[in-house]
C-alpha cells in the first residue's frame, strides 16, 4: 500500500545550518558568532572564547567541498536545499554599516552551484548564528537595537540575492528562546538570571525584526515567499483529567503565541493576559503595531517529537523530552530520549492549517542515531533501516494530512549529510542520508559516503512519494 497524496511540484530536500557545517569559522573574514563559544551545544555554558574542542569550526567543511555535496544532493534528486548564511559572515560583528564582500560572495558561489543542478534554494536568514559581538555588546535580542542591526542584514541578502532566493525563513525555530535563550536569541545574560520582562521583550524585538523582513522582501523581490519557523510539538494530557487538559493548553498557547503574531499581525488575547499576571510591560510602539501587520505567506516548522503534560506534580518523575514534559508511556523513545511519535505529525499539521490557513513546509525532520560504516559489497556505507523507517513512517503521516486537506508546500528532512549536533554539539549524533568520517574527537578523513536511506529517499522523490510503505 502506498502513499500519493503529495501534490505535483511539491518540494523535496533536506536542510542544513551555516554554523553546523559550513566550518571556516575564520575564512573569508568572517567574524565569530555565539556557536564559537558553545562547544557544547546547550549542554553547557558559553566559554569566554573560541576553544579548540569546538567540532562547528570545521564542521563537515562545506565552506570548501559545497559542489561536492550540493552533487550529491542533486544525484538523490532533490528539488530544493534548505540551508542558512552565516550572519556573521555578512556582518562579521552585526553591527557594521558595511557588509563583508568575501562573505557574500561565498553565498553566490553556493546559489550558482544549485542553479546548475535546478534545486530551488530555500533560505533561513538567522540560524542560531547571532554574531558574538551583538551577544557581548547588547545582550542579544532584549537589545532593541538589534532590530535595525538584522533589517540592514536582511536588506543587504533580499537586495544581492532576491532575484535568485524565492523562499526566506526569517529565524529558524524562533519559539525556542523560551527554552535556550542564548540559542536562539544571543542573549548572553544566563537563563536562570533572565527575568521573563526581558526575555519577552526580547521575543516582541524578533517578532518585530521578523515582520519587518517579510516586508522588505516583499518590497525588493516581490516574488519572494516569506514564512516564520517554529518548533512543532503537539501536547497531550497524561490523563482524561480537565486540570490535566488545562495545562496542556497553557503549553500549546506558548508556542502557538509565535505563529499567531507572524500570521494573524497582533498578540492573541492569552498572550496579553499572559503579560498581565505576570506583571510584563512590554515596549510596544505604534510603529511595531505597524509593521507586525505584515504577515507571513507560510509557517514552517520543525517536527521532532511530541510530549505528555500533567497537572500532577508527582507524575513528573522520569526523564520526558528535551523540550520538558513528562514521559509518556505510549511511545518509542530515540537514543536521545526524544518520543517517536508520526501520528503527531499529521496532528499538528491539521491544528497549524486549521488555525492559520496558510501554506505549511515541514522544514525539519529527522533521527539523530548512532550509525556504523560498515563495507557491503566493498563499498562503505551505513545500513540505516531505522532512519529509513522513522522517515518513511513520518512521511505518511504528512500524507494523511494532505489528504485531510492541508496545504503542504514541501519537506526536508533535518542534516541530509550528517553534521555537528545543535544540541549536544556531537557528530556521533547523525542524522543524513550521507556519512561523513568525523567523529567526536574531531579526528577523521571527512569522506563522504552514501547511506542505505540515500537511494530509498531518492525513490521517494522521483515517486513523488509513490514508494512510501504505508
Amino acid at each position: 500500500m502506498t502513499t500519493t497524496n503529495f501534490p505535483d511540484g511539491f518540494l523535496w530536500g533536506g536542510a542544513t545550518a551555516a554554523n553546523q557545517l559550513e566550518g571556516g569559522y575564520l575564512d573569508g573574514g568572517k567574524g565569530l558568532s555565539i556557536q564559537d563559544v558553545m562547544p557544547k551545544g546547550i549542554m553547557s555554558p558559553p566559554t569566554e572564547g573560541p576553544t579548540d574542542d569546538n567540532l562547528k569550526h570545521v564542521g563537515i567543511d562545506f565552506y570548501n567541498r559545497y559542489a561536492e555535496d550540493i552533487a550529491l544532493f542533486a544525484e538523490m534528486g532533490f528539488k530544493t536545499f534548505r540551508f542558512s548564511i552565516a550572519w556573521s559572515r555578512i556582518f562579521p560583528k552585526g553591527d557594521e554599516l558595511e557588509p563583508n564582500e568575501e562573505g557574500l560572495a561565498f553565498y553566490d558561489r553556493v546559489l550558482d552551484e544549485l542553479e546548475k543542478h535546478g534545486i530551488e534554494p530555500l533560505v533561513t536568514i538567522s540560524h542560531y548564528e547571532t554574531p558574538l559581538h551583538l551577544a557581548q555588546q547588547y545582550d542579544g535580542w532584549v537589545s532593541r537595537e538589534l532590530i535595525g542591526f538584522y533589517e540592514r542584514y536582511a536588506r543587504v541578502l533580499f537586495t544581492r540575492y532576491g532575484s535568485r532566493v524565492k523562499y526566506w525563513l526569517t529565524f529558524n525555530e524562533i519559539n525556542s528562546v523560551l527554552h535556550a535563550p542564548l540559542l536562539s536569541g544571543g542573549i548572553l545574560t544566563p537563563k536562570e538570571q533572565l527575568s521573563e520582562q526581558d526575555l519577552y521583550q526580547a521575543i516582541h524585538h524578533e517578532l518585530v525584526a521578523s515582520a519587518l523582513a517579510t516586508k522588505m522582501a516583499h518590497e525588493i523581490a516581490p516574488n519572494a515567499q516569506v514564512g516564520c519557523m517554529l518548533i512543532a510539538m503537539p501536547v497531550y494530557p497524561l490523563t482524561p483529567s480537565p486540570a490535566d487538559a488545562l495545562v496542556v493548553m497553557d503549553v500549546d498557547h506558548s508556542n502557538l503565541m509565535f505563529g499567531d503574531v507572524h500570521v494573524r499581525g497582533e498578540y492573541p488575547g492569552f498572550a496579553l493576559r499572559l503579560f498581565k499576571e505576570k506583571g510584563i510591560n512590554l515596549n510596544i510602539t505604534d510603529e511595531d503595531r505597524e509593521i507586525l501587520r505584515n504577515t507571513v505567506d507560510f509557517i514552517s516548522f520543525s517536527y521532532y517529537m511530541s510530549i505528555a503534560e500533567t497537572a500532577d506534580p508527582a507524575a513528573g518523575a522520569g526523564e520526558g523530552n528535551i523540550m520538558g514534559g513528562v514521559p509518556n508511556p505510549t511511545l518509542e523513545k530515540s537514543e536521545w530520549g526524544w518520543a517517536i511519535d508520526p501520528v503527531g505529525l499529521r496532528i499538528v499539521m491539521n491544528q497549524f492549517w486549521e488555525r492559520w490557513q496558510k501554506p505549511l513546509f515541514i522544514v525539519e525532520n529527522g533521527l539523530g542515531a548512532k550509525d556504523q560504516l560498515v563495507e557491503v559489497g566493498g563499498v562503505k556505507t551505513v545500513e540505516d533501516d531505522y532512519r529509513i523507517a522513522y522517515l518513511n513512517d513520518h512521511l505518511v503521516q504528512a500524507g494523511e494530512a494532505i489528504a485531510d486537506g492541508v496545504e503542504l508546500l514541501g519537506y526536508t528532512t533535518w542534516g541530509c549529510i550528517d553534521l555537528v549536533s545543535a544540541s549536544t554539539a556531537q557528530l556521533s549524533k547523525r542524522y543524513g542520508f550521507i556519512y561523513v568520517d568525523r567523529n567526536d574527537d574531531g579526528s577523521g578523513t571527512l569522506e563522504r559516503y552514501k547511506k542505505k536511506s540515500f537511494d530509498w529517499y531518492a525513490e521517494v522523490i522521483r515517486t513523488n512519494g509513490g514508494s512510501l510503505q504505508a
